[in-house]
C-alpha cells in the first residue's frame, strides 16, 4: 500500500480528519492557523474558516453543526450562519492550555483532551467528556499531550494516546455510561519510531496511529501489542487519520509543516498536505454528537 497526496494544503498544524459520511465530505483543521478546512472531493472545493484561537479539534453533530476543542474550551459553529456558541470551559483556569484531539464515542458523547503550549510534557493536560446535557465530566488526569482516541467495534473499549509516554491505553468502556476503568498499557512505541499522535480502528479492531516524527502510519493488533504493517507518508510529522470515502475504506491523512526543517521541507515539499491510502479495509465511521431534545433520556456520563 502506498499514500498519493489528497490536499496540497500546505498546513502548519493539520489535524483532527473528519469524514461527513451523508455528505462526502472532509473537515480537518489547522490549528496553529486557526482554521477549520473543508473539501469536497468531487468537485476538488477546499473552504476554509478563519477562527480566533488555535482549533484543536472538530467533529459533526446530528444537527448539522461543527463540535469544536478549542483554545478557550468547548464549542457549536453552525457553519451557514457562523454563528460561534460557547459550551464550556474547563480549564479556563489554565491559561497556558488549549484543547487538542478529539472525537465522539459511538453513543454520541465528545471527547477532547488538552495539552500545554510549553513542550506539552509537563502532565498539565487531562481528557474531558461531553454528554448531551452539556456538562463537561474530566476522565484522565495528568496528560501531557492528549491525543489518539478509538472504540472497539464491539464497545468494551476505548483507547486513549498521551503521546509524550509513547503508548497506547486500553480502557474497560461503559456505552451506556461513558464510564472508563482499568487502564491498561497494550501498545509500545518502538525507538527510532517517532511518537504516537492521532489514531483511528477498522472494523477488524486494528489500530492506526500516526508517527509524529516518524514519517508514516502503521496497524497494530491492541491484544497482541504488536505491529502489523507500517506505511510511508512523505512528511516528517505525521499527525492523525480517519478512514472515510463511499466504501469507509479510504484513509485520510494529515501532516504538519510545523517543527520541520528547511532541508526537511525540501525532500518533503508537500508537508502538511492531507494524503490517502487506498486499503481493502473499512473502517469505522466517525461518530457524531448527540444534541440534546426532550425525548432523550438514555445518554448519561
Amino acid at each position: 500500500m502506498s499514500v498519493k497526496l489528497f490536499v496540497d494544503s500546505k498546513n502548519t498544524l493539520g489535524e483532527s480528519p473528519c469524514w461527513d459520511t451523508n455528505k462526502n465530505l472532509l473537515y480537518w483543521v489547522d490549528i496553529l492557523k486557526k482554521q477549520i478546512l473543508k473539501f469536497n472531493p468531487i468537485d476538488r472545493k477546499l473552504q476554509s474558516v478563519k477562527m480566533d484561537q488555535f482549533v484543536g479539534c472538530l467533529s459533526l453533530t446530528d444537527r448539522g453543526r461543527l463540535i469544536l476543542g478549542l483554545q478557550q474550551g468547548i464549542y457549536f459553529l453552525n457553519l451557514k450562519s457562523g454563528l460561534l456558541e460557547k459550551v464550556g470551559d474547563p480549564e479556563s483556569h489554565l491559561e497556558e492550555n488549549r484543547f487538542n484531539d478529539g472525537k465522539c464515542d459511538p453513543a454520541g458523547r465528545f471527547w477532547a483532551g488538552t495539552t500545554d503550549t510549553l513542550g506539552g510534557v509537563n502532565g498539565k493536560g487531562a481528557l474531558y467528556a461531553l454528554g448531551s446535557h452539556l456538562r463537561t465530566t474530566k476522565k484522565v488526569e495528568n496528560v501531557g499531550t492528549s491525543n489518539g482516541l478509538a472504540w472497539s467495534p464491539c464497545n468494551r473499549f476505548m483507547y486513549f494516546i498521551d503521546t509524550p509516554t509513547k503508548q497506547v491505553v486500553r480502557y474497560r468502556y461503559d456505552v451506556t455510561t461513558g464510564h472508563i476503568e482499568r487502564p491498561e498499557v497494550v501498545i509500545n512505541f518502538p525507538e527510532g519510531a517517532g511518537f504516537p499522535d492521532g489514531m483511528t480502528i477498522d472494523e477488524d479492531g486494528m489500530l492506526w496511529i500516526a508517527h509524529w516524527g516518524g514519517k508514516g502510519i502503521s496497524r497494530w493488533n491492541p491484544y497482541k501489542g504488536k505491529q502489523l504493517e507500517f506505511i510511508a507518508v512523505p512528511a516528517v510529522n505525521v499527525t492523525s487519520c480517519a478512514f472515510g470515502g463511499p466504501e469507509l475504506n479510504e484513509l485520510y491523512i494529515t501532516t504538519a509543516r510545523t517543527r520541520t526543517t528547511d532541508e526537511q521541507l525540501n525532500e518533503y515539499p508537500h508537508a502538511g498536505g492531507v494524503y490517502i491510502l487506498k486499503t481493502n479495509i473499512r473502517g469505522i465511521e466517525n461518530f457524531v454528537f448527540r444534541e440534546k431534545n426532550e425525548h432523550d433520556t438514555q445518554l448519561k456520563d
